[in-house]
Order: structure tokens, then sequence, then C-alpha cells
């Protein structure tokens, strides 16, 4: 058994968990270029957790400019198996309003500017993404908002957007026409690249707003989001640590095998391999490169 290391992605507002005890920073070098910031590990309970602001401390990094790759890589490095991503969304749902967590479950990825894979030239890989989230981390999530009485809903599908501009009206109402649930900048290439690196993943999209096309509440800006960042953070933070305390010490094998994803998903021959992308690899997938 692998032990259990829960990775938690901060996103809006969320630039730092208080609470854990045996606090470290630790700055770690990836081949993909810098994280956002220095990972902050340390426990609650007996569950080790690894933090990264996922804007850096400060909101430093636009969606588009946050280096995916280097974070992920970076989590992967500090040994995570498990990762919750934290993210402020807009709602297309008059029964998901602000304040409300929605533990999405389905993406549509709309970015454009973002590389989306580790894998590429000189080692080709192609995983299995049909369901983006880990189901059982999911299950864990749910228990716990429960648990700490954070209103929720299980499931829904969040459409990913490049920004840094917020949705124009008609945007937002094709959105909203197609059935879909909540609008971020963040989720994607992020599930992603953590299912390319072995990491079972789960998302909660905490809604701060309603995107641009409730007619009585208007379009969506920084003031509204930040209105609601607050709130969601303290809700935030009670509902990773509810999680952690909770958790089993050993990471529990994925129904779905997204913590197996690359088992027979590369490619390329061995002899085929550019050398120096499989180096830069060695986290991510060395698991599979030796065979």
């Amino acid at each position: 058994m692998t032990k259990a290391v829960l990775g938690v992605m901060g996103g809006s507002g969320i630039y730092d968990l208080p609470g854990l005890e045996g606090l470290e920073e630790v700055a770690v070098s990836s081949p993909w270029g810098e994280p956002s910031d220095r990972l902050r590990r340390g426990r609650i309970g007996s569950t080790e957790i690894v933090f990264l602001p996922r804007h850096g401390r400060g909101h430093a990094l636009s969606p588009s400019e946050i280096n995916y790759r280097a974070n992920i890589d970076a989590l992967k490095r500090a040994g995570v198996t498990d990762l919750v991503s934290l993210s402020a969304v807009g709602s297309f749902r008059g029964e998901l309003p602000p304040g409300h967590f929605v533990l999405a479950d389905q993406f549509i990825d709309k970015t454009y500017l973002r590389a989306s894979s580790f894998f590429g030239r000189g080692c080709v890989a192609h995983v299995a993404f049909s369901h983006p989230v880990a189901p059982l981390l999911q299950k864990r999530l749910a228990a716990a908002a429960e648990a700490e009485g954070i209103q929720h809903q299980i499931g829904g599908t969040a459409v990913c957007m490049e920004g840094p501009a917020f949705s124009t009206l008609a945007e937002s109402l094709f959105h909203k026409a197609q059935g879909w649930d909540l609008i971020g900048m963040t989720s994607m290439p992020e599930a992603k690249l953590a299912r390319e690196a072995e990491i079972s993943y789960a998302f909660v999209g905490m809604v701060t707003d309603y995107d641009a096309w409730h007619e009585e509440v208007g379009p969506v800006d920084v003031a509204q989001v930040v209105h609601h960042l607050g709130a969601n953070a303290d809700k935030a933070r009670r509902l990773v640590a509810r999680l952690a305390r909770d958790l089993p010490g050993d990471h529990e094998p994925c129904p779905i095998h997204s913590d197996r994803a690359l088992e027979h998903a590369i490619i390329t021959a061995r002899e085929a391999r550019d050398p120096a992308l499989v180096a830069k690899l060695d986290a991510v997938a060395g698991r599979v490169l030796g065979r």
C-alpha cells in the first residue's frame, strides 16, 4: 500500500491553509519550470498535507499564466497521491447560489493558450479521461461537506474558459443553454495533468457569482467575487480539515484507475523515445518508463 498524501490546490482567496501542524515550506525544482509558489507541507491529524496556492500568494498569476505542468509535477515529487482542487466559479443555475459548493465531476475544456500534457514528440501517451474525477475522493469530500454543514451538490459539469476577462452575455447564455453547471478558468489542464501524473483528483467549485446570464443580479465583476471569497475560503478550510481527519492512512486504490492511468498509455516504442523528454518525465511517469 502507498501512504496517502493529500494535496490541496488553493484557488482565488485561498493562499494559505491555517492549522497545519509541523509546517514547513519547501521549494521544489521542476524540469517544467517554476511552480506557482513554494509548497507548504504539514499535517492535520495523521494525514500529511501539501498545499500550493495556484495563483501564488498575493495572487500574482492570472489563470493563463499559471504553469500547470510545473505545479502538478512539483506535487508529484512531493509524494501527493490525492489532490483536491479548490476553485472560485460562476454558476449557471439559480439553485446553485454564491456560497454553494459543487463537487463537479465533468469538464468542458475551452482553453487554448495552455500546455495541456506532459507528453508529446518523443514520448506520446494517451490517458483515459472519460471520468476526470476520482469517485472515492469525491465521495469523501461529500461526506466531509455533509459533516461540516456546507451546502453542496455532488456532481456537475464545469466549463473552463481562458480568461482573464469574464464571459460575454452571449457566451454565458450559450453555456447555460447547454445545461452546464459552472464556469471557471483553472480546472483545465490541471485535471488532465493530474491524470497523466497518476494523482487521484477531485474538484470543489466554490460559487461566487452567476457569471453574466442572471438578469436581476447583472454581470459578474471582481467586487462580487471578492465579496464571497472570504466566507467560501473559511468553508473550504473546514472542508479540507474534515477530509484530512477522516482520510485513511493508506491511499485508496481508485476504482477508475486514475492512480494507474499510465499503465498502458505510452504508445511510443522505447527505441524511439526522446531521452531529454524521458528525463523530464522522471516524476510523472517514472513508474512505467523503465519497462
